[in-house]
């Protein structure tokens, strides 16, 4: 049976059958999935990696099959799964009784056959764990800071962009947060400087959120973020880049977008996988064509004229790009 994963998260009953597979590229909810189930006090914990078990299989089928009426019930998890430990997999489910088994797997796409094999056996719990959202992101943010006071919006706005809807970054910075402001009050100031913004090279999330056309959070970047003069040129390369890639999916013609994004050379980073999808939407080759444009001569500008004051216009730029993203 599949799964929708906040279902799970509420409540972790639901899942009724003995042999559980999650799967996807949401690192952190299927990191606090096997945390919640390794607490559990009353039962035998094992760990094994799949290329373990492919190794010796007599590992997994003697912990199965070996029962003891004296020992703890057991809870096998199995990490790094793919299609290569299936044939194993279809052995042991129907001989499962007491013993849990829980399987961890990355991105298992529609035609794998060990994805598809869990989907259909009615004695496999499935979980796909996607990528957070914004949504969701939010809402955990609003949980763990529900007993904080001086939470704002713009504290809240914060948290989600650094994030980059990943709770394993977010959690990062939520322990920092537990430590530092263990009085319980945060405040904006002390927050930025915490989280290193000031002193931190986070240009990247800038570039996305401008090319991403979100005012408020570029705006917010802008203010928090340290922009050095003398990796201008570095900048402007960086915004290039996205620029030229986004011309390049312009120009394709395939009606699938995913289709489209999986051709690229050298590949898009899973994890930048959104933002990037995000920024197809906004842009058009008008668009691109006038960006484009605007950095090249910005670049001119900085190479020939030395006085110039390169800060302020590479922050024109960024404020530029972000409105040409939403220009119609």
């Amino acid at each position: 049976m599949i799964h929708k994963s906040y279902l799970i998260e509420q409540n972790l009953g639901l899942l009724k059958n003995n042999f559980v597979l999650f799967y996807g590229e949401n690192l952190g909810l299927i990191n606090e999935f096997r945390n919640k189930l390794m607490k559990d006090k009353n039962v035998s914990t094992l760990n094994f990696t799949q290329n373990e078990i492919l190794t010796n299989e007599n590992i997994l089928k003697n912990e199965i099959y070996n029962i003891s009426l004296f020992a703890n019930k057991k809870i096998i998890f199995i990490q790094d799964a793919n299609d290569k430990i299936l044939k194993i997999i279809e052995e042991i489910v129907p001989k499962i009784n007491e013993t849990k088994i829980y399987l961890f797997s990355l991105t298992l796409d529609k035609k794998s056959k060990l994805r598809k094999f869990c989907e259909q056996e009615q004695k496999i719990d499935v979980v796909p764990c996607y990528k957070d959202n914004e949504i969701t992101i939010k809402k955990i943010i609003n949980n763990y800071l529900n007993s904080y006071s001086g939470v704002t919006p713009k504290i809240i706005n914060l948290l989600l962009t650094i994030s980059s809807n990943d709770r394993v970054k977010l959690y990062n910075e939520l322990s920092k947060i537990k430590t530092y402001f263990h009085k319980g009050t945060i405040d904006y100031e002390s927050l930025v400087k915490l989280l290193n913004l000031k002193e931190g090279d986070d240009f990247d999330l800038i570039k996305n959120s401008a090319i991403s056309g979100k005012k408020n959070i570029t705006n917010q970047l802008l203010d928090s973020t340290v922009i050095e003069s003398e990796k201008i040129s570095y900048y402007i390369s960086m915004i290039n880049l996205r620029l030229n890639k986004l011309l390049e999916i312009s120009k394709k013609n395939n009606s699938s977008i995913e289709k489209s994004i999986s051709e690229l050379k050298p590949p898009i980073f899973w994890k930048d996988k959104s933002n990037f999808i995000e920024q197809v939407n906004k842009w058009d080759k008008k668009k691109l064509a006038s960006a484009l444009k605007q950095t090249y001569a910005l670049e001119l500008k900085i190479k020939s004229d030395s006085s110039v004051n390169k800060h302020t216009l590479i922050k024109k730029l960024i404020v530029d790009i972000c409105l040409l993203a939403n220009a119609a």
